[in-house]
């Protein structure tokens, strides 16, 4: 499309006007980016960046990424421009209840939104894993003459997403892995909530990142012809990220507080937006006003890119004449498609020998990647421990991405983060593993993926004291039930192989939010089987049962399932009628009809007791005010784990004492 300056200019301010209105009609929200970043992003969407408003999920489109997310009335202008179904009525409806138009971007709100990015740093980072998930397609699908897979990743990031730990991870290995396939800009506007940047970041951020490996470029952020030559660039850089450092103007025309932190956050004002529009030659009413020159440029550049997406669904449809093989694995990938009889097929390799389930859980992530081509994932530098390795298959690394087995290095935050992209992508179910200790680290991804409803799969080993010699820096104990609060987050403690093979069905077939599997250092023997295998899909069931209605319910969990069996058959010896339960799973059990619920632990047996190696909270909703919880009250301590279990109460012997003296009590 050939420049007329004039009219670029007349496209970039309103891109402006329609973020300072909408920030001024709400009465909230961050003026100063998107007014900074106008240029930048007019240059970006009409000159560079491939989609098809009809088609938002076509697999072929360049993804684009607001990291800063607060600025996110940018984005949504720029999606009510480019012709998605974002109706200029959500635009004046910015953050109100119930609206298309959140106050930062939210995947599944609002068309055209690639990933949810309110924390800062995890958009940056989502998007190179959606870079790393392009690689990895193009790698395996593409071929002489048949590209389906071409596209780029672009990112506007801000001073914060840099500032954050989880944007250098994720950087680091981007420039690491070579991903060439990434132009990110960076509002390089020396402007944070508090003042200048210069308060607390002084860094090169160029040279940090020519370090990691990537390729930078310095440019003025409001002259277009020099940005449109940087992202050319960029895009011709192939072995290595790109990051434009774009000098902005945060609050760009507004006479008076343009370069100032007081229009990062805060409405312009009825004063100062009528200054601006003055500046700008902006005409006094109507607010959200589009001039009719500026909606054909964006219809222009819809109608250029139709051809482009027409060329691609040829080249998509002649993949099943070429290979049918690949065209079936190639709608296997994108459907994320899971046998039906995935759990079957996952218990008949995982078998019932005594074992830790984390090496049950490596024996299911075999069967499972056979089984499921969308499967990918690795760990932070722990395979060996956490047992997630796809045997017989190769490991991505610099310029190769042909295997299936991710090394994300020491880099937790990253791992999560980029996980979280990799899903985003599509075409993709993504497992990453680390200690349970560590899912602190990645609490924010976790947190990210259950608003966003992105089927992350964590696997974190090591679940408890019993990891034993490494001490209490390494031993979970609030871990278990601080991802229990998450909304959205399946947590699943299995107690033995089938259990295990059970949980990592659950995991495979949910498809609306993050699953956590916890599994065991130590070995543990098998349990006696339900009635009913399906049992083991629902969160907990009956272990074993006694004559009659219970009068106690000792319900265990993970390693601590063995336990309550076996003081639910001394008890029983002893003549009280009780029933042990495993609950793998509180919030699949939640999940159940009332009718199931109520087999298992039913309201007339109020005397319950739960066992767990940590933290307490949260069994009070299974055992009552009046119940008993035997768990963890104090971190851990460095011993052998049978020492540990013996010094801390978790032996038969001890459980048993604490559950007759309750009862005695009672």
């Amino acid at each position: 499309m050939p420049a007329n300056h004039d009219l670029d200019q007349l496209c970039a301010n309103t891109i402006r006007m329609l973020a300072a209105d909408g920030v001024q009609q709400a009465k909230s929200g961050h003026p100063g980016m998107p007014m900074g970043m106008a240029d930048v992003a007019y240059v970006l969407w009409t000159r560079h960046l491939r989609y098809n408003p009809r088609d938002p999920q076509w697999p072929n489109r360049d993804r684009f990424v607001l990291s800063a997310g607060h600025g996110s009335m940018l984005l949504y202008s720029l999606l009510h421009l480019s012709g998605y179904d974002l109706p200029l009525e959500e635009l004046k409806r910015f953050r109100q209840l119930g609206s298309k138009t959140p106050g930062h971007p939210e995947y599944g709100v609002t068309p055209g939104v690639e990933c949810t990015t309110g924390p800062l740093g995890q958009g940056f980072s989502n998007a190179v894993g959606m870079a790393l998930g392009a690689k990895i397609m193009a790698e395996k699908f593409n071929a002489p003459g048949r590209a389906l897979i071409d596209h780029y990743v672009y990112a506007i990031c801000g001073d914060g997403d840099l500032m954050e730990g989880v944007s250098a991870e994720a950087a680091s290995l981007a420039g690491h892995l070579g991903l060439g396939n990434i132009v990110f800009i960076y509002d390089d506007n020396s402007i944070t909530i508090e003042g200048k940047t210069e308060l607390a970041f002084s860094e090169d951020v160029a040279a940090r990142f020519e370090a990691y490996g990537w390729h930078t470029l310095r440019v003025d952020g409001h002259d277009m012809a020099a940005v449109d030559e940087a992202i050319t660039a960029g895009k011709q850089e192939t072995a290595r990220p790109t990051l434009i450092l774009a000098k902005t103007h945060i609050g760009m025309g507004s006479p008076n507080k343009q370069d100032t932190h007081g229009v990062h956050g805060e409405p312009l004002g009825e004063e100062e937006l009528a200054a601006t529009r003055e500046a700008l030659g902006w005409p006094a009413e109507p607010r959200f006003y589009i001039p009719d020159e500026v909606r054909e440029v964006f219809a222009a550049r819809q109608a250029e890119l139709l051809p482009v997406y027409e060329s691609w669904r040829q080249v998509a449809q002649g993949l099943g004449t070429q290979d049918a093989a690949l065209a079936a694995e190639w709608e296997a990938m994108w459907s994320r498609t899971v046998p039906s009889d995935v759990a079957g097929t996952l218990a008949a390799a995982v078998g019932d020998e005594k074992d830790a389930t984390r090496n049950h859980g490596g024996k299911a992530i075999q069967a499972a990647s056979a089984a499921v081509p969308a499967l990918y994932g690795g760990s932070a530098d722990l395979a060996p421990s956490t047992k997630t390795l796809i045997k017989g298959a190769e490991s991505i690394g610099r310029g190769s991405f042909g295997g299936r087995n991710l090394h994300f290095g020491i880099r937790e935050h990253a791992m999560g983060a980029m996980l979280n992209g990799m899903a985003l992508y599509g075409a993709f179910i993504a497992y990453g593993s680390t200690f349970l200790v560590f899912s602190d680290y990645m609490r924010p991804a976790i947190r990210v993926a259950a608003i966003s409803k992105i089927p992350l799969i964590c696997v974190f080993t090591h679940d408890s004291i019993f990891v034993g010699e490494d001490g209490p820096t390494h031993e979970p104990i609030e871990q278990i039930p601080s991802l229990r609060v998450i909304p959205n987050v399946t947590v699943l403690r299995p107690a033995d192989g089938p259990e295990t093979a059970a949980a990592w069905a659950i995991a495979l077939q949910r498809t609306g939010g993050p699953t956590a599997l916890c599994l065991t250092r130590q070995a543990l023997p098998p349990l006696p089987p339900p009635n009913d295998p399906q049992d083991l899909m629902r969160g907990a069931y009956v272990l074993s049962d006694c004559e009659g209605e219970p009068e106690l319910i000792v319900i265990g969990t993970g390693s601590e399932t063995h336990l309550a069996l076996q003081t639910a058959e001394l008890l029983k010896a002893e003549g009280i009628a009780a029933r042990s339960v495993s609950m793998p799973s509180c919030e699949v059990f939640d999940a159940q009809d009332e009718a199931y619920r109520q087999s298992v632990l039913p309201a007339t047996c109020t005397a319950r007791v739960a066992v767990e190696a940590a933290a307490p909270m949260g069994w009070a909703r299974y055992v009552g005010c009046d119940g008993l919880v035997i768990g963890m009250d104090t971190f851990g301590e460095s011993a052998p784990y049978k020492d540990l279990g013996e010094h801390f109460g978790f032996t038969v012997e001890k459980v048993l004492a604490r559950v007759k003296q309750w009862w005695a009590q009672r």
